[in-house]
């Protein structure tokens, strides 16, 4: 999701941000960059000229150029204006209305509406707590109303019954009339499409519009649609009168350009965004947090939240409290890989972290990828109980039988337990005695830092887990208050690794070197 961009952007005004002094020649080079990286991602020419000529207006001003970092100044002025762009509140579905709340799903053939129409039942079932009604209304495309109903059985949400012969209008009545029977309170409607846009498609959803009253119309649009995309919006806006826009395909879309031209022209916030082919890959569209993740300042916000969705609270506390006791076995391991894998890999991860996107490269570069947790999980799978649990009674033949059990080597089973012996190392030096252990001591220092002294969790700073999305974002702006901005956190030059003290040159355990210069960590053995 927005790679290219994020690439040709991070590259443009990291140049920028190096130089002492900028010139207006500067600044217009690097947005004369800056366009071609946007025309590139098929952003519309017209919000392309217009982002452009109010970044060069802001850029160009004399509190710029005298600034102490203008190029850093330059970076805020883009980071503005790209969230300007993108909407600069985020914009959830909107259910303040008498139930059963309408929500119609409009656009073309192929655009994802039906298995779009399933993951906002669900995550309306699971994150509000709402009893939601579906009903198809294509008459036109082969099983469509049987492929929402197999989506209602895969997600147990309420299907209308299917009455051969009835219009798409008919079926919109009985709908809303069924879910007032029903007590349901929300009912979603999943209108036909077609290849393009044409007269009959336009009366009959301004036909199903007037017979069911819909507090929301959703557009659904195919992310890869790019340029087209804008006149799409523009048409069903014009002729239907949106309320949202719903983007698919997000995750197979390198370039962005649907996201940031649909809703600088139409004027309607994008609401949801598809992640992925499964029915809860779907996340709600943050322009903050989309703007921070084009820029490479990461996402920390929208991991946290990630995490809380797929890591289980009580595995995750037993192995918190097994690491404060300084256990750590492959079993533990296997389930970190495991945590990692669920919440999008390495790649995914590092992505959502601040000043982590050169990191990523680098690792893939070395060649660690998800194919080495996969590799990792497959030979602890064919460790015995005992092994797993204690890893020294390992030796040749043991190694040699797991290698044959999991298609790997005896250097790969090495590389893996010297991973585990030195991440065992750090928790024995986390969780130590004395005055709670050294992170607890780290994290009493950052919490103090940031003026949140006398909160709960570890020595001074909040359990995350138990922090709602608002208190989360505040609490990153008081840390880049106190001077721990994104990419720019202390020791680390340039949003690396490189220069944090103690840490070798940014080796990370198990990625070759493990913490060579952290004081006190036991010697490799």
């Amino acid at each position: 999701m927005f790679e290219s961009l994020q690439d040709r952007l991070g590259s443009i005004l990291s140049g920028l941000t190096g130089r002492g002094a900028l010139s207006e020649a500067d600044v217009s080079a690097a947005l004369r960059e800056v366009r071609r990286a946007l025309l590139e991602a098929d952003v519309a020419l017209e919000v392309v000229r217009s982002f452009t000529d109010r970044v060069r207006e802001k850029a160009v001003g004399a509190e710029v150029l005298k600034s102490i970092k203008p190029g850093q100044m330059v970076v805020k002025i883009v980071h503005d204006e790209l969230i300007e762009m993108l909407g600069s509140e985020g914009v959830g579905i909107d259910l303040h209305a008498v139930a059963p709340v309408v929500i119609m799903m409009v656009g073309l053939q192929g655009s994802g509406k039906t298995t779009t129409t399933g993951k906002i039942a669900k995550r309306l079932t699971d994150r509000e707590k709402k009893k939601v009604l579906m009903a198809s209304l294509d008459t036109r495309r082969p099983a469509a109303q049987e492929q929402l109903r197999q989506l209602g059985v895969q997600t147990g949400v309420d299907t209308l019954p299917i009455v051969a012969g009835q219009s798409p209008t008919d079926i919109a009545a009985r709908a809303v009339q069924a879910a007032k029977l029903g007590g349901h309170d929300v009912v979603i409607l999943d209108t036909a499409g077609r290849t393009h846009i044409d007269e009959p498609l336009m009366q009959e959803m301004a036909e199903i519009k007037r017979k069911s009253n819909p507090h929301e119309i959703l557009l659904v649009a195919d992310s890869l649609t790019g340029q087209d995309a804008v006149n799409l919006a523009r048409n069903f806006d014009e002729r239907v009168g949106i309320t949202g826009l719903v983007l698919t395909r997000m995750d197979g879309d390198g370039r962005g350009g649907a996201a940031l031209s649909m809703r600088a022209v139409t004027g309607k916030p994008i609401k949801l965004i598809g992640t992925g082919e499964k029915m809860t890959e779907m996340e709600e569209f943050h322009p903050r947090r989309i703007a921070d993740r084009i820029l490479g300042m990461g996402d920390i916000v929208s991991l946290v939240e990630k995490a809380a969705e797929n890591i289980d609270a009580e595995k995750a506390r037993a192995m918190a409290e097994k690491m404060a006791k300084g256990k750590f076995d492959l079993n533990d391991l296997a389930e970190q890989l495991k945590q990692m894998k669920s919440l999008g890999g390495m790649g995914g991860i590092m992505g959502l972290m601040p000043g982590m996107n050169g990191m990523k490269d680098k690792l893939a570069a070395a060649g660690m990828n998800d194919k080495v947790f996969d590799r990792q999980l497959a030979i602890i799978s064919s460790m015995t109980r005992a092994e797993r649990a204690n890893p020294d009674i390992l030796k040749h033949s043991r190694k040699k039988r797991i290698a044959a059990g999991s298609g790997t080597d005896a250097s790969d089973i090495n590389k893996l337990l010297k991973m585990h012996r030195q991440m065992a190392d750090m928790m024995k030096m986390m969780g130590g005695k004395g005055k709670g252990g050294m992170m607890k001591q780290m994290m009493g220092g950052l919490a103090s830092k940031m003026g949140l002294g006398g909160m709960g969790g570890m020595g001074g700073m909040p359990d995350l887990s138990k922090l709602d999305p608002k208190q989360i974002e505040a609490l990153q702006k008081q840390a880049e208050a106190a001077g721990l901005k994104p990419g720019s956190m202390p020791g680390l030059p340039g949003g690396g690794m490189d220069g944090l003290p103690g840490l070798g040159g940014g080796k990370l355990p198990g990625l070759g070197g493990g913490f060579p210069g952290l004081p006190g960590l036991p010697k490799k053995k």
